[in-house]
């Protein structure tokens, strides 16, 4: 299989890719870069091409970036009070206007 080969891919790998790709791009990114970047990510994630004859198939990653993202979010939110989330989005809100200036 010639370095580059994405035929042991499977098709959610390959669109996990592409969406990564799309987002990277939208930030700015060049597209070669976003697309090393994506496949490096999937990479990371399923360690390899899940299909037969890729280096990930059969292997368990544990809990790859991608499934930690829900848990670790509204804890610090739900830890303040109203009155200090409201306030930190006072705050926020003024940063950006005075970015517009």
């Amino acid at each position: 299989m010639p370095q580059g080969d994405k035929s042991k891919y499977t098709e959610r790998q390959k669109r996990k890719a592409d969406h990564i790709v799309d987002s990277y791009e939208e930030r700015g990114v060049a597209p070669d870069d976003a697309e090393r970047i994506a496949w490096a990510t999937v990479n990371k994630d399923d360690g390899g091409g899940k299909q037969p004859g890729g280096s990930g198939r059969g292997v368990e990653t544990g809990h790859p970036a991608a499934h930690a993202g829900g848990r670790a979010g509204g804890a610090s939110a739900a830890a303040r009070t109203a009155a200090q989330r409201s306030a930190a989005a006072k705050k926020a809100a003024a940063t950006r206007r005075a970015d517009k200036l």
